[in-house]
């Protein structure tokens, strides 16, 4: 797949102690969905401003479609951006909004109107031509911001936080209907987010960034089933975590017994391993397995999807089981609040990480 997208180096200081991004480089592809994903002030705002030549990086450069772009105003590149807050004109229609920058470039009004029918019945809203803003649901008004974006066939279209002012409901919706775009136009997309549910279930990639760096890059199934870092494992999903010391041949020592993980991990010294909640079970009585913890019931939890219990390991460790079954198979196999619980973890479900987990 050809680069579409090529940063070198790219850093963004606002003073010598404020730093937005430091020393990203990343090559995005001709056609990915890639979701720049992290906590408020993480930088992957900053980044995509960079991109779309709002902000002005500090060091390093920029390519797009192989031309250095890095000191060219937002006009000069083939760059739309679609803002959090839809950023439409609220005097004109829902027409005149998406044909706003085909009139801008010397395109005449008839062409113009005939653009943006075509570019709502992609989104479609192929009847709200005439239709004002103020007219049209949340969810409607980000579709036209979606098309305003478009019409002109951008090589990359950047979307900062697109369903944050949506509602639970709506933003389901959207995720879906977002995706679809993406595979109807074939452009490139590059979109901001701190959810990271919408990260796994609408990127090609994600990039997870940390204080201005890039954490991990990779396919999201990838970066949830193998997270490189603490970091990683903790805000993409749940993770229990336990201090471990090693106890030869992948065995780690642990509250409540003994894990084996099939990471590579170091022969000594403090470690630290995690497993999801959802790639653990409880065992039923006389039941038998090699990777398990006992401990016991402190809580159970009703979340919409099924279960999630709490079993205290002791020494202040404990771990979080999620059961996704049926209601009432759930509850007739869960050990109740107070009993003792043995909890099963396959090896290859658990991630080792050097050193103690400070989160």
């Amino acid at each position: 797949m050809a680069a579409i997208i090529e940063l070198q180096g790219i850093s963004k200081y606002y003073s010598k102690t404020i730093i937005g991004v430091d020393d990203v480089s990343l090559s995005v592809g001709d056609g990915e969905f890639v979701t720049l994903l992290g906590p408020s002030g993480c930088g992957k705002s900053t980044l995509l401003r960079m991109i779309g030549g709002f902000e002005e990086p500090t060091h390093g450069s920029i390519r797009l479609a192989g031309r250095d772009v890095t000191q060219e105003p937002p006009y000069r590149r083939e760059v739309n951006m679609v803002f959090q807050d839809y950023a439409l004109f609220p005097h004109m229609t829902v027409g005149q909004n998406i044909a706003y920058g085909l009139k801008m470039a010397g395109m005449d009004r008839v062409a113009a109107r005939r653009k943006a029918a075509e570019a709502l019945e992609l989104v479609g809203l192929p009847d709200k031509i005439d239709q004002r803003p103020h007219q049209l649901s949340g969810g409607q008004r980000q579709r036209i911001a979606l098309a305003r974006a478009i019409v002109r066939r951008p090589k990359v279209l950047l979307l900062d936080e697109p369903l944050s002012a949506l509602d639970a409901r709506m933003r389901d919706q959207m995720r879906i209907e977002l995706k679809h775009l993406h595979e109807k136009v074939g452009i490139t997309f590059i979109m901001v987010t701190h959810d990271q549910e919408e990260a796994l279930t609408m990127s090609d990639r994600i990039v997870v960034m940390e204080k201005g760096r890039v954490a991990q890059d990779g396919r999201p199934q990838d970066i949830y089933d193998h997270p490189a870092s603490p970091y990683v494992a903790n805000f993409i999903g749940t993770t229990n975590f336990l201090p471990a010391t090693p106890a030869g041949q992948g065995q780690f020592r642990v509250a409540g017994g003994a894990l084996t993980s099939q990471d590579a991990a170091p022969t000594a010294g403090a470690v630290t391993l995690g497993f999801r909640p959802e790639k653990a079970r409880f065992l039923a009585p006389g039941e038998t397995a090699a990777n398990v913890v006992e401990g016991r019931v402190s809580e159970v939890i009703y979340y919409g999807l099924g279960l999630r219990t709490a079993v205290d390991l002791g020494g202040g460790a404990t771990v979080f089981v999620d059961s996704l079954l049926p209601d009432t198979l759930v509850r007739s196999a869960i050990p109740q609040t107070g009993s003792p619980a043995r909890v099963a973890v396959e090896p290859h479900n658990v991630f080792v990480f050097a050193g103690e987990v400070r989160l």
